[in-house]
């Protein structure tokens, strides 16, 4: 009976499949059959040998019903797959795991397991930076109020806020591909890291082998991958995890009733939002995409403490990675995945924006004011003391900004009414921000 929501609620299948426990055989035997390629080609044993252990080390042949059964009897995986493929593989049987531990087999079948999932994850976050790129584009030039502390700030453009998405996923990109020559590594060295059991030519044999399968080596082994390069992993995938709930949380919030500048895509013909409340578009996938990612957060506390191992090695490690590389990299996959869709089919209501810009009145360009003063010749702490008095008295009285400005000598002596209709101008008042997001166009898009 299915247990976990993996099994039945979240993620997608492609990345699924490559933590599917037969796939993951199949990675142990490619390790297997790398090794006695290794072997043959230091002349340890003859090629046709390591032909045969390559050609059976299949799931075709090495059953994994049958693993499972020999495991359950002597508790050890990585015998038993040792002892069904030798089976298969008749005389040749007997150079099958010839010199290596367990964790040889193990920690490499892992690395080529990141691989695969590092690959999707790059290609789902090339997803989402073009079509934050496409939004950003979109919307280059539409004014909206900025807000910080959850106030009322200054107009910025809804293209800038995206871009700026979208270059935070561009960050993460490089991050992901950076950190892959460092995590993608496996290892043929035995034990404790010596490599006695494989003789003379244990070297030539590692990088033979790592070389077979697209891997980097591991360069100072123990019995184990050394797990600072697991923690760097987790670290970018919470860190992605992250920046996409940030995103979301935005989204929530601009959806808001009292804000309704955006919306995600809701089916109105089909899709309830409350079992009771009939009326309700709830922001469900941004709100998913947030849970979500905090448990894709939670993993890096058990992926730090697996890195803090005994001596060359215990086992404290195995239990818990076997939980948070493949719940991180299927939870995140499918966070990346939904909220590609979200922006791509993102409702921009722009005529609401520009009533809350409205609605936030002319103080908002206190900023432009004190600015325009200044460049008249006031001194910038008087010019912002003055605006500060004028702001903060209209508001209090429920007034307009405009008519306190106005009616202040200070201010009438050296702006013009018609100039402070055009410094009380949202959109005189953008900045650089189109050249901004033409710029990180030219980096993301």
């Amino acid at each position: 009976m299915p247990v976990c929501p993996l099994d039945f609620r979240y993620g997608r299948a492609e990345m699924k499949a490559i933590f599917d426990e037969e796939n993951r055989l199949q990675k142990l035997l490619d390790v297997e059959a790398a090794l006695a390629l290794a072997h043959a080609k230091v002349g340890n044993i003859k090629q046709d040998h390591a032909d045969i252990v390559k050609k059976t080390a299949s799931v075709r042949f090495v059953k994994l019903s049958r693993v499972q059964e020999i495991d359950a009897e002597i508790n050890h995986e990585i015998t038993a797959i040792i002892r069904v493929l030798s089976e298969q593989c008749g005389e040749s049987g007997k150079y099958v795991h010839l010199g290596a531990t367990s964790n040889d087999i193990l920690d490499t079948a892992a690395a080529l397991q990141l691989k695969d999932a590092i690959s999707i994850i790059e290609k789902g976050l090339e997803a989402l930076r073009l079509t934050l790129a496409k939004r950003a584009k979109e919307n280059r030039d539409t004014i909206m109020i900025g807000r910080t502390h959850g106030q009322y700030a200054l107009p910025i453009t809804f293209g800038l806020k995206i871009a700026n998405y979208a270059l935070e996923i561009h960050r993460h990109e490089q991050r992901l591909c950076e950190c892959k020559t460092r995590v993608l590594v496996g290892k043929m060295s035995g034990a404790v890291g010596t490599g006695s059991g494989f003789g003379a030519m244990a070297v030539e044999i590692q990088k033979a082998a790592m070389a077979n399968l697209g891997l980097g080596v591991e360069d100072g082994p123990t019995q184990i991958v050394a797990r600072d390069r697991y923690v760097e992993l987790m670290a970018v995938l919470a860190n992605i995890a992250t920046s996409i709930e940030k995103f979301a949380t935005e989204i929530r919030n601009l959806q808001r009733g009292e804000i309704g500048e955006v919306a995600e895509p809701f089916d109105d013909v089909v899709q309830v939002g409350s079992s009771t409340m009939a009326h309700k578009r709830n922001p469900v996938m941004a709100e998913n995409v947030c849970g979500l990612a905090r448990i894709v957060r939670g993993f890096m506390t058990p992926a730090m403490e697996s890195a803090i191992l005994w001596h060359e090695r215990d086992l404290t490690n195995s239990s818990a990675e076997r939980f948070f590389i493949s719940h991180s990299f299927i939870l995140l996959d499918d966070i990346v995945a939904k909220t590609e869709k979200m922006f791509r089919n993102l409702v921009v209501n722009k005529d609401r924006m520009l009533e809350n810009l409205r609605k936030a009145g002319s103080v908002i360009m206190a900023e432009s004011v004190m600015m325009a003063l200044v460049s008249k010749g006031m001194g910038r702490q008087d010019a912002h003391e003055l605006i500060r008095r004028c702001s903060m008295d209209s508001q209090k009285a429920c007034e307009d900004f405009k008519s306190y400005l106005i009616a202040n000598e200070s201010v009438a002596s050296l702006l013009s009414e018609e100039e402070l209709d055009g410094v009380l101008d949202p959109h005189s008042y953008l900045g650089s921000a189109g050249a901004t997001v033409d710029n990180i166009m030219r980096i993301v898009a």
